[in-house]
């Protein structure tokens, strides 16, 4: 069989994101308040931490772990942020609802249905100086590293390296979107709090999935 990750592990993928993101609360409200409100790791780590505490206890498949995820952040996040986050893990969740085992295929379709998702409610893309700048690299490189028949450890490898690409981007952009975007060129020169999150959990999210590969 192909290599793969089973679906069981939804509740300690999801606990890991949960972990790494109240990990860099700081971090993150540190590099918002740059060009932002600088309340984004604040925010985030609220959204995530109450996810975290209706995972306790709890082994739920990959989907289901996520529909609790996307709970937590409609619910938990203001501002525009849980609707964009909510958004991405619901279209990850769906991708693989009702299925036993995640393989390099299924990864990709976790992947690009959670971009889709997105798309369906906000027109950003690459540019913008946004969590796109992370998403959209990412996935595409996965997409493509499959496609040439990489193992899935190496297309996993090839995300890591697009989301962090896409983030590091974001400092020679001007923002079009959001509360940044009224600084025009004064917000040359920093990262976008939104790519670095974004990063953060892309990263984390295929650390997760090479953890618990089998063969």
């Amino acid at each position: 069989m192909n290599p793969h990750f089973s679906s069981n592990t939804g509740s300690a993928i999801v606990s890991n994101l949960v972990s790494v993101i109240v990990a860099n609360r700081e971090y993150l409200s540190e590099v918002d308040g740059a060009i932002g409100d600088g309340d984004h790791g604040i925010n985030m780590a609220k959204g995530f931490s109450r996810c975290g505490k209706s995972l306790e206890g709890r082994q739920l498949p990959l989907a289901e772990a996520l529909d609790e995820l996307t709970l937590a952040l409609m619910e938990g996040i203001g501002g525009s942020m849980g609707p964009l986050y909510g958004s991405l893990f619901i279209g990850m969740a769906d991708a693989v609802r009702g299925r036993d085992d995640i393989d390099a295929a299924g990864f990709a379709r976790l992947l690009r249905g959670g971009l889709t998702s997105l798309q369906d409610i906000t027109d950003a893309g690459v540019g913008d100086k946004c969590l796109m700048d992370t998403l959209i690299p990412a996935v595409e490189a996965f997409e493509q590293a499959h496609a040439q028949h990489a193992t899935f450890s190496e297309a996993l490898g090839k995300m890591k390296s697009a989301a962090s690409q896409g983030r590091d981007s974001t400092r020679d952009l001007i923002a079009k979107i959001g509360r940044a975007s009224r600084l025009g060129e004064r917000s040359l020169g920093a990262l976008d709090a939104g790519a670095v999150s974004c990063c953060l959990i892309l990263t984390n999210l295929a650390e997760s999935a090479q953890a618990h590969l089998q063969e």
